[in-house]
């Protein structure tokens, strides 16, 4: 096997026997000087038809994170009756490596729409709600029981399917809705946003449930006033920019946004700016 370029210490971009780029983890491998040749004894996973992009949030994640995720990803793909993306190692392990570190900062954050998630993907959740307690067991963290939505919804984001040409018509426009709102974002605070890192892709996968769900015109009545009314006076920046997006939403869609997608909406723009302020 050759190792063509690092990501981190334990992940790198290499090529196979047959001349085929794929991504490798093992402990050591992205050291030293490349291109060079690694044994296949120091590889421990292979990931084929992987997305760069998927790679960008994943340079500082440690490696007993990384093989935490490998195990629940593999565990999604023996449990579910679809094909999961190959990229879904990797988004689940930034995810969990940014909900450990809250863990252990202490930085307790509601996640909207959790019960929601639960009824809407219930073996999806199951999934999540194991990984959630396995995470407390080998990582010694205390993690909220709604951790498993944020991990329910990136199993569910990497189902792959052939797409039906009426979801093909909604799916861009969801593209188109969701380019709207991100410049709504920029214009807020006057920044420009890249769309081709890990941060966005994210925040795109959490703005895309909440527009299918819009579609479907649900309506959650949650608990959320008060976590929403403090957020709001903490934050009057960020609410200006929420008040825009659901205007926007409501005028192209006529929908209509609970208090607790109007929350989902706080902490995933919150979240996208801070990410891009501090690249």
């Amino acid at each position: 096997m050759k190792v063509v370029r690092s990501i981190n210490n334990n992940i790198a971009v290499c090529e196979d026997s047959a001349g085929n780029e794929l991504i490798a983890m093992g402990k050591g491998i992205g050291f030293g000087k490349h291109p060079r040749e690694v044994s296949l004894d120091e590889i421990t996973s292979t990931f084929y038809n992987v997305d760069v992009q998927s790679l960008t949030g994943i340079s500082g994640v440690p490696m007993e994170v990384l093989a935490f995720a490998d195990g629940v990803a593999n565990r999604a793909r023996n449990e579910l009756p679809y094909q999961l993306s190959p990229n879904l190692v990797f988004t689940l392990a930034d995810h969990i490596a940014f909900a450990l570190k809250r863990a252990r900062e202490n930085m307790s954050v509601s996640m909207p729409l959790a019960f929601d998630v639960e009824q809407s993907y219930p073996a999806e959740y199951r999934i999540a709600r194991q990984t959630v307690r396995r995470l407390r067991k080998e990582f010694l963290v205390a993690l909220r029981d709604d951790e498993a939505a944020g991990i329910a919804l990136n199993i569910v984001n990497s189902k792959m399917t052939d797409a039906e040409p009426d979801e093909r018509v909604r799916a861009q426009g969801d593209e188109d809705m969701l380019e709207d709102v991100t410049e709504i974002i920029e214009n807020s605070f006057n920044m420009t946003i890249d769309r081709a890192t890990f941060a966005y892709s994210r925040y795109a996968t959490h703005m895309n449930y909440l527009f299918r769900r819009l579609h479907g015109g649900e309506s959650l009545g949650g608990q959320t006033s008060d976590i929403y009314g403090d957020l709001r006076k903490g934050h009057p920046d960020i609410e200006a920019c929420v008040e825009k997006i659901t205007k926007h939403l409501i005028d192209a869609w006529s929908c209509e946004l609970s208090d607790e997608e109007r929350l989902y909406v706080f902490v995933h723009v919150s979240r996208l700016r801070a990410k891009e302020q501090n690249n």
